[in-house]
Parts: C-alpha cells; structure tokens; sequence
C-alpha cells in the first residue's frame, strides 16, 4: 500500500452458501479522497462494507486500512475507521448528546475530549439547538447528521458510508455533503455508496459495481465518457405507446426521466438518419436536442452489456 493510500481492497471475494455476493473485487481510496460507489441493490456494496469494517469475514482477498491489515490488525484499526450503516442504528430513546456520549465510551475517549469534540460536532453538522432531544424525534436528515457525528467522535482517518442520505430531503442531502467535503479538506477517506448520480458527481472518484463485479472506475467525467452513442432530449415527451414505438426503431432506444424523455442512437449515429422514422410518429427535429451522456446513461449502458 503507497503511503497515499488510505484503503486498498484487493481480490475481495465473499460467498453465503452457492451464491457469490462480491467475486474478486479490487479498489483503491487515496488519502482525501471521496470514492463513491454506485450498483443497484444486491450488487454487493453493502457486503463489502462489512467486511472492511471487520463486521464479517470474506473468502479471499485483502482489505488493508491505513496500511493496517483489517484481519491481523483489527483493533488498531477499528480506531482508525469510523462506520456509518445503512440503518439508523443508534439509540431512539437517548438524547442527541447521550448517543454522542456513550460512542465515545466505546472507543476510549475521556470527558474533557468529549466535551472540546462536541462542540466542533454540534456546530459543524448544526445539531447544537436539538442536543438534549431524543435520536427517535429527530428528522431522517438530523438522524443521520447525528449517525456521521458518533462516527466521527473518535477521529478516525477512513469513514465507511453506506448510502447515508437514501431517504433524505434534497436540502438536508446537501447539508450533508458539505460536512463530507468539509471532513475531505481536513485530509479525511470518505468511502461513500450512493444511490443519487448528483452525488456521485461530487466524488473525487466513482466505482460502478453490479453483480458484485467492478463495471468501471474512474472520475465522474470519465465514466461519464464511457457511454457509447449519442442522446437526445425531447422538449414535449411522447405518451407511453409513442415512446414503446420509439424503442422498436432499429438502432434507437428510448427511456423517460421524469417529465422528459431521452433518445440513444447506437454507434455514434446522428439522429437525423431517423427523421423519417420518427416524424410518421409525430416526432419533429425542432422537438429534440443533443444533450452530453450523464453518469445515469453510461451505468445503464455498462449494465445491459
């Protein structure tokens, strides 16, 4: 492991019974990265959490934390690495504060740390008002701000995130993400998993995993490039069975996104080659423009292949 690599999973293979959750899988987070990883559920992301937290063994493999080997070396790694689970885990019935206490019991940290450390995590995750309030009457976005809190309460180096906003209002999701960024400017490892392709772009580097394989890895940009094809937006989108006819044009495929509607011509082709074909549908150049593939386009794409 390079000195600037704070994690490096390498030939990580996890089996339940005949089925092969994670086959072979190996990936890097430098030190002040944030590296999200995105795949539909089932694909292995949570599986591979785990076992980089030492919740769960593993077949075969490597995990390495900070240069420390996560089997041979888990209790020193274990103050090292902060974990947050996909479940709100803590406890309803204790205050913000008592939750915040009794993680730092945990992992060894004195009062007089506790106290200096609690005032940094009340103001920058703005929790400070809502102290004394009970972890179950708080919102789904304060719930996990406390959950990033009390995995934030020992210092550690690495934080393991596992989908943390699912459910959260858009607001609350940005909140979160500038405490994360915030958190990477001190010289923290975010490994985040992530259903929302807006936050993936906000990673320093992204993994798509499906079938608990690596699709591809790169920077947002470059995953985003690794869509073959052209898209075009429809302005007005087509009903249900206009889109269905659409799609059975050979060498276009057609899907909506909300309100709009998107175009993919196979191979690079321009979409003109198939005004004929789309106007008997109703469907008129000045109703399409080209728009650049997204990270959502190029995932979909490596997962048909």
């Amino acid at each position: 492991m390079s000195s600037a690599t704070a994690v490096e999973i390498s030939g990580f293979t996890k089996r339940y019974g005949r089925l092969t959750a994670v086959d072979n899988l190996s990936l890097s987070a430098g030190r002040g990265q944030i590296v999200a990883l995105v795949g539909p559920d089932g694909s292995g992301k949570t599986t591979l959490f785990r076992a980089t937290c030492g919740l769960i063994t593993f077949d075969a493999g490597t995990i390495s934390i900070v240069g420390l080997d996560i089997t041979r070396d888990f209790e020193k790694v274990k103050l090292r690495l902060g974990y947050m689970p996909q479940v709100f885990s803590l406890y309803q019935d204790l205050s913000v504060e008592e939750n915040l206490g009794f993680y730092a019991g945990l992992f060894g940290v004195d009062r007089p740390t506790l106290t200096r450390k609690q005032e940094v995590l009340y103001q920058f995750s703005g929790l400070g008002p809502f102290r004394r309030r009970r972890a179950g009457q708080l919102s789904g976005g304060m719930k996990q701000k406390l959950s990033l809190c009390c995995a934030l309460v020992h210092d550690p180096e690495v934080f393991i995130l596992d989908e943390p906003t699912a459910g959260v209002d858009p607001v609350s999701r940005q909140q979160f993400w500038d405490i994360l960024k915030d958190l990477k400017s001190h010289g923290s490892t975010i490994l985040i998993s992530t259903p929302y392709m807006d936050e993936v772009a906000m990673a320093d580097r992204a993994i798509f995993i499906y079938g608990g394989k690596v699709l591809a890895s790169g920077t947002p940009q470059e995953l985003a490039g690794e869509f073959k094809g052209r898209v075009y937006r429809l302005r007005v989108a087509p009903n249900a069975q206009e889109l269905a006819e659409v799609g059975r044009i050979p060498g276009l495929s057609v899907r909506r996104f909300g309100t709009s509607a998107y175009i993919y011509t196979d191979g690079g082709r321009a979409i003109d080659t198939y005004y004929d074909r789309l106007g008997v549908l109703g469907i008129r150049s000045e109703a399409l423009e080209e728009v650049p593939a997204s990270l959502e386009d190029a995932f979909v794409q490596l997962m048909g292949r």
